[in-house]
């Protein structure tokens, strides 16, 4: 007599498919917060990432959050009351990526003041980051400002910190709005100082050197300014950054930390109550 091949009752477990699309519902609302960081911090949202990367980077991190933070269940998530928790988590992972760009613009913002009073202005290329035209001074800074961040771990840290969040600021929790938008305006302030301390030494340099050339053809008027005068200019201009080239990878590993610190700061006063 043949066995009976027909399957039993007790099969292998699997998942109905309402089951299956609730757990995507909770994914997708679960990826919001950090694809929207993806999307607009630095060295993630730069031109050279293709979007196929980011988006494989935003699900790779959304993966360990699953089963590891707390989730609205899939009916609430299937009604029109998601819609304020899903702009709420975009405008979270905005802000965080924001508030770094913000930050790292400083560096592009010195050399850009650096380049045009050392008459480099002109020399602009496009920018493998952002593809607009840029001084190529400001993009030195700019690329050596991402190294410094990569190399000291900058951006796995801000990683951590997004992950962090979601157990500070669980999907659906209110926040405070204040917190991010006074997040920004602290980040735009300290901007525009750290791009003066960092351009403040070339600057001053190159205005002194100014003031010696406007003496020496008024001396000798003689001399054309622009047969010595710019070509000195920029000379001096490429030996200061050379010379500061230690001084400023300094400078740049303190702006990440402190961009780092204004992350968790802004982090810390999202909760609502």
């Amino acid at each position: 007599m043949l066995p009976d091949l027909a399957p039993s009752a007790t099969g292998l477990p699997g998942l109905e498919l309402t089951e299956l699309t609730g757990l995507a519902l909770q994914f997708l609302f679960a990826m919001l917060r950090v694809g929207a960081f993806v999307v607009s911090a630095p060295l993630f949202a730069a031109r050279f990432v293709s979007l196929p990367v980011r988006i494989i980077i935003a699900v790779a991190l959304t993966v360990p959050l699953m089963g590891n933070v707390p989730l609205p269940d899939p009916e609430t998530l299937a009604s029109l009351t998601s819609v304020p928790v899903a702009l709420r988590e975009i405008a979270i992972g905005l802000a965080a990526g924001m508030v770094l760009q913000i930050l790292f613009a400083a560096a592009v913002m010195a050399g850009d003041r650096i380049a045009n009073t050392a008459g480099l202005g002109l020399a602009a290329q496009v920018d493998p980051a952002t593809g607009s035209q840029s001084p190529v001074i400001g993009q030195f800074f700019m690329l050596f400002l991402l190294s410094v961040f990569v190399t000291q771990d900058g951006h796995l840290a801000a990683i951590r910190l997004i992950l962090d969040s979601y157990r500070l600021v669980p999907i659906g929790a209110p926040i405070e709005g204040t917190a991010l938008t006074g997040a920004g305006l602290s980040a735009t302030g300290e901007m525009f100082r750290d791009a003066a301390q960092i351009m403040m030494p070339v600057v001053s340099v190159l205005l002194l050197l100014n003031l010696v050339i406007g003496v020496i053809t008024r001396s000798a008027p003689t001399l054309n300014i622009f047969a010595f005068g710019f070509p000195l200019t920029m000379s001096v201009t490429l030996l200061l950054l050379f010379l500061s080239t230690a001084t400023l990878g300094e400078a740049l590993a303190e702006r990440v930390a402190r961009a780092l610190q204004h992350l968790m700061t802004m982090m810390d006063g999202l909760p609502d109550g």
